[in-house]
């Protein structure tokens, strides 16, 4: 039997693209739930915009219908030497082949008070629980952290008139990621939000025990005292691994694979936030969380699984998020700072909130990635243009090609190439033909 632990998009992926090929058992085990989930759209439950089983994307029939068990139960020991799973039940379930798909766990630094009542994120379905149970009430929080979970987790108690505290470390949101320009644009819209108060190059050093085990207050680092009822901690994630403890795969920061999401013992795997590559792709991270790239490892490895083994290339890089009205996508690698030898463009409206964040290459003007702001693009024509190493030229004659917004939204391209010219002293006229529309199509 192929056991899976974990029912996330990795886990999920991994036990449909197996069925696809072999007709052998399948089992996931999970302790958050019993029925996949969209992690994302756990916002909106709070938010009242959908019920919580509305974020189920199969519906109960498709597990039988497709052969595959589900079990909701916690794996307290993993013994590969006998190829069996203890579960906390005291039940013991034997494997032929084992994909650790545990995903991750927010990060807790040993603040003082970490552990109080009325202290959660919001990662699994439990933390959405616990921040409904503590929202009654509920007239402030304090977010740590400057991450999109704790955007989404601002955006959910905004929509109940909770005012909302923001303690981010750095001088701007997001500064690990976002480039100084694109991150003071996010900052301007998030200062529109009446209830958000963001507290930049501020971090927490206590959460104040009010005398009966719950959170009532948060002391940062510069000494200033905020007062709340409940404290958000969203500092990152990190893998969940802890289960792993004495275990004889080998493990870092991550569950410990190569490129074929294979671990150092026979037949077990490891996938998604959990996963961590001994060599990485060039210009990727060692641990890669996001969906799409679950995804991808879910599909690799039911391949390598099922006899034809393969190695993970998820292709270029891109990646999409929302803060709170102003949607975001990345395509390439655009970093927080420019690299040797490249160079950037950017067109800014600020009144619509919409920016563009181009980097190239100085020399040929190769193009490398983008950040955009405020206009959704399509991911396949700026990944054929990756793949084809087009320069800035064919990008941009073509942007019109790749705006995906609806007809009655702003178009930019115009302005955008105009800008362009004047900065860099060429001639590029937007292209009129619909040469592209063939490839997008397919």
């Amino acid at each position: 039997m192929i056991v899976i632990i974990g029912n996330g998009i990795s886990g999920v992926t991994t036990a449909r693209y197996i069925r696809k090929r072999c007709d052998e058992e399948i089992l996931i085990i999970s302790a958050e739930s019993k029925f996949f989930f969209s992690r994302t759209a756990l916002m909106y439950v709070y938010m009242g915009h959908m019920k919580f089983e509305h974020t189920q994307p199969y519906e109960p029939h498709f597990w039988e219908k497709n052969r595959i068990q589900l079990k909701q139960a916690k794996v307290e020991k993993v013994d590969t030497s006998s190829k069996k799973l203890h579960l906390d039940s005291g039940e013991t379930i034997s494997y032929t082949s084992l994909v650790l798909a545990t995903g991750s766990k927010p990060n807790k630094f040993g603040w003082k008070g970490q552990d109080l009542q009325r202290v959660g994120g919001l990662y699994s379905k439990q933390d959405l629980e616990y921040v409904e149970k503590c929202s009654a009430g509920l007239k402030t929080a304090v977010i740590v952290g400057g991450g999109l979970i704790g955007i989404e987790l601002a955006e959910m108690f905004l929509s109940r008139n909770i005012d909302v505290h923001f303690l981010v470390r750095e001088s701007h949101f997001w500064d690990n990621v976002l480039p100084k320009r694109d991150a003071q644009m996010i900052m301007r819209h998030m200062d529109k939000h009446h209830g958000l108060n963001m507290h930049y190059s501020e971090e927490l050093e206590e959460i104040v025990d009010n005398g009966n085990g719950e959170a009532c207050a948060v002391i940062t680092k510069s000494g200033e005292r905020i007062e709340c009822q409940f404290v958000g901690l969203t500092a990152g994630v990190s893998p969940n691994i802890n289960f792993l403890k004495g275990a004889e795969v080998e493990t870092d920061r991550g569950i410990l694979v190569n490129r074929f999401m294979e671990t150092n013992v026979k037949d077990v795997y490891a996938v998604g936030d959990c996963a961590q590559f001994k060599e990485p792709l060039p210009e990727r991270r060692p641990i890669e969380q996001v969906w799409y790239t679950g995804k991808f490892m879910g599909e690799t490895v039911a391949k390598t699984i099922t006899g034809e083994r393969t190695e993970y290339n998820p292709g270029h890089w891109f990646n999409s998020a929302k803060f709170f009205d102003v949607e975001y996508q990345t395509y390439g690698m655009v970093y927080n700072h420019l690299k040797d030898g490249q160079s950037e463009f950017v067109f800014e409206d600020k009144k619509n909130e919409v920016l563009l964040h181009f980097v190239f290459e100085t020399d040929t003007m190769k193009f490398i990635g983008i950040n955009n702001f405020g206009i959704r693009l399509r991911h396949q024509l700026f990944n054929e243009w990756l793949l084809q190493g087009a320069t800035m030229e064919t990008v941009l004659k073509n942007l019109k090609a790749a705006n995906f917004d609806p007809e009655f939204y702003n178009k930019y391209e115009e302005a955008v190439i105009a800008q362009f010219n004047k900065e860099f002293n060429t001639n590029i006229v937007l292209e009129k033909s619909k040469w592209w529309q063939t490839l997008i199509a397919k």
